[in-house]
């Protein structure tokens, strides 16, 4: 019998030694229930649940572990810890006496022989107790973890794997749960309550506060104690800790930007994750924009979110995805989600313009009522306050945000290639610039905050676009996107308060006490409303609205997003200066005029071969304004297949003659010539073609054979009988 009790120790000793790991591996396998997302300061900023099976906070060194909770806890469970070599026979034997006779001892489980049986599932407590082979398991498996492991490793690994109250594993939940604040800080009292707990998570708050208060007796009788108990008001505070819930799935300033962060890494269980943020910048733009949303109450707008970049790194140091509290969407990420721009779109209309060499900052436009014909219809542009200017300079038309003027210039650059250079910008439109057509011009796409302020971040950096960055680190390899000189111009543009004086007056909250380029939108129907610009070193991108889309109630460009990307500049340069970037090389600053009743004069800045000394209108006599004389010189170039639009399929009507069908081909401009499948098919701005089935091409020439549009479209249908002697048309 003593032969088989020896070799059953052994074989439970052998399993034991190899079931159990290294302290250095139980350490590094251990996972928090939460992911830690922190600034690039070390500061947190959010906490994201990410295990809903149980909570567990960091592993916490013993050293940053209470004296008071360490002490308290080896009076509960282990009293001879640092003198046993993991059993203690003494409690052991008083344990079997007490048994023996139906008297109430303390239990003779170590904390090693606790420990043991939270790393090995097979030696864990059952709800039916153990068998006789886990305890004598548990016995082995600790006198080897007192072999391997040092005291404190011991005490420390149990700290930090022992469950506890309801859902809570380890210290470090205990703490944050119940007492809001890190094991280091518990005192005497909260000690005493967490040992209390582990004999009996789930007990009553009257039995827990009684056991705490013994604990709290014991604790001042002891020599290290300097204290006496007192349990005066135990009960209540008790009652009040126990009632604490466990943390929210996710509580901080940066919700938004954690879970993107969280889908963006490669890792697969991370227990910290390091942003680019700046946690009061955060902290600061997440309060501004809830303070300023509250002061429209009234005006129904509720939601918003807040973008800020670093211009050179691309690196985001603040991401506000809502308004929090006062949203009834704040699961939402307005940073992400697609909204129209409004009038944001127009810096990079004119930019272009002005990059092609079609208008200068001072160029004349009109902004008067405007038909202009579309394939759906008249397209009538207004003004926000439907209100005309007459004839305006291009510098006026930008910073006062005239819609009249901004409609004509993309009448000059084609809806196409302004939809190609916002892409280039970064700007992921959905659909083909013939789909906005000149409304695009106004902002009818829909786009991100996190594009569209990036997008801004190209025009702050000389029109060189790279991607943004969540983490910290070197800027992105960059692209030019746009010429540097009319990135240049168009920051100055948007940079002077006198040209927007028209719309928003001299006083306007865009004017800043250092430089910044601004520019707002508002949507149809004040849906949205943005305020986007930049500084020397910042770009900041601010929108308000409502999720659902709904309209906001008087809320203008200034009074809605414009206040919060004010005071986000404010925060940002109070001890930073920003001053006007250097222009380019190539620039020339020439003194202008303008005729009669238009502007005053001013120094203004010009491409190469742009610069003019005066503008007005033509009075019959020889015209100095460029941009009659650069419309002119473009009229050719302009020109463009407006019907059938690229990608069109075309349905042959089988119950009408082939003969009789027509399908009409229209270009804007005159004096073109029209190929299709790359063979000569006739001249004009409109064609009746008698349609037939497969792919075609179609392009379109200038009368000197240059290549001005290109399409492709299908025919589809039953076969269609040529006329006599008709050749058939090539399909591709």
């Amino acid at each position: 019998m003593r032969a088989l009790f020896a070799t059953l120790l052994v074989a439970l000793s052998l399993d034991s030694a190899r079931a159990l790991p290294a302290f250095e591996h139980v350490k590094a396998d251990f996972r928090p229930s939460d992911v830690l997302v922190t600034d690039r300061h070390g500061d947190t900023l959010q906490r994201l649940r990410t295990d809903a099976s149980v909570r567990r906070g960091p592993w916490v060194a013993l050293a940053d572990i209470s004296p008071a909770l360490r002490e308290a806890m080896l009076l509960s469970e282990d009293r001879r810890f640092y003198e046993h070599s993991g059993v203690d026979w003494r409690a052991a034997s008083a344990a079997a006496w007490g048994n023996l006779w139906h008297s109430k001892t303390r239990g003779a489980s170590t904390i090693t022989m606790q420990l043991a049986g939270l790393l090995d599932d097979d030696l864990q407590h059952r709800p039916g107790g153990r068998s006789l082979t886990a305890k004598l398991g548990q016995t082995v498996a600790a006198q080897v973890l007192e072999r391997r492991w040092r005291k404190d490793q011991i005490l420390e690994a149990w700290l930090n794997l022992v469950p506890l109250r309801g859902e809570l594993v380890g210290i470090d939940a205990l703490s944050q749960t119940l007492f809001d604040k890190a094991p280091h800080g518990l005192d005497d009292r909260e000690a005493a309550i967490a040992a209390a707990l582990v004999r009996a998570p789930n007990a009553r708050p009257a039995q827990v506060s009684q056991r705490a208060c013994g604990l709290l007796t014991t604790m001042a009788s002891g020599a290290t104690s300097t204290s006496s108990a007192d349990c005066t008001g135990l009960d209540t505070f008790t009652a009040l800790v126990l009632q604490r819930k466990a943390f929210a799935p996710s509580e901080g300033t940066a919700p938004h930007l954690a879970q993107q962060l969280l889908r963006q890494t490669r890792s697969p269980h991370p227990t910290s994750l390091t942003t680019s943020l700046r946690a009061p910048l955060q902290r600061f733009a997440s309060q501004s924009l809830q303070q300023h949303l509250r002061e429209l109450r009234g005006r129904h707008v509720q939601d918003g979110a807040v973008l800020v970049l670093d211009n050179a790194s691309g690196e985001v140091l603040a991401w506000v995805g809502s308004s929090g509290p006062l949203s009834t969407s704040a699961e939402v990420d307005h940073v992400l989600a697609l909204r129209q721009p409004g009038s944001t779109l127009k810096p990079f209309l004119y930019a272009q313009a002005i990059a092609q060499q079609r208008l200068t900052a001072a160029s004349l436009l009109d902004d008067a009522p405007t038909h202009i014909p579309t394939a759906g219809g008249l397209y009538v542009p207004q003004n926000y306050d439907h209100r005309f200017k007459g004839q305006v300079s291009v510098r006026t038309a930008l910073a006062a945000s005239l819609n009249v003027p901004a409609v004509r210039t993309l009448t000059m650059v084609s809806p196409d290639a302004f939809h190609k250079q916002l892409r280039a910008f970064g700007l992921p439109l959905k659909e083909s610039g013939d789909y906005y057509g000149f409304s695009l011009a106004l902002g009818s796409a829909e786009v991100s905050l996190l594009n569209l302020t990036n997008a801004y971040r190209a025009l702050a950096n000389g029109g060189q676009a790279s991607a943004w960055r969540l983490t910290p680190g070197p800027a992105l390899p960059s692209r030019p996107v746009l010429d540097p000189r009319a990135a240049f111009v168009v920051a100055d543009i948007l940079s002077d308060p006198h040209a927007r004086a028209r719309t928003f007056g001299t006083d306007s909250v865009l004017a800043t006490r250092f430089w910044t380029a601004v520019k707002t939108g508002t949507s149809k129907d004040l849906r949205d409303n943005w305020a986007l610009g930049y500084s020397a070193r910042y770009t900041v991108g601010v929108w308000v609205g409502n999720t659902s889309g709904a309209p906001m109630w008087d809320v203008s460009g200034t009074s809605g997003a414009a206040p919060v990307w004010a005071a986000v500049m404010q925060f940002l340069h109070q001890h930073e200066p920003s001053r006007p970037p250097a222009p380019p090389a190539g620039l020339q600053h020439t003194h202008v005029q303008f005729g009669p009743g238009l502007e005053a004069a001013r120094d203004e800045w010009f491409l190469p071969g742009t610069a003019q000394a005066r503008f007005a209108m033509d009075s019959g006599a020889k015209s100095q304004d460029f941009t009659k004389a650069q419309s002119q010189k473009d009229s050719k170039i302009t020109a463009r297949i407006t019907s059938p639009a690229p990608g069109t399929i075309v349905a042959l009507d089988p119950d009408i003659p082939p003969t009789h069908q027509r399908l009409q081909l229209q270009a804007s401009g005159s004096n073109v010539r029209w190929l299709l499948d790359g063979k000569p098919l006739a001249r004009g701005a409109s064609v009746a073609w008698l349609p037939w089935p497969g792919k075609h091409r179609l392009q379109l020439l200038a009368a000197n054979g240059e290549l001005l549009d290109d399409i492709h479209f299908e025919v589809r249908g039953a076969g269609v009988r040529l006329a006599q002697g008709q050749p058939p048309s090539t399909s591709k």
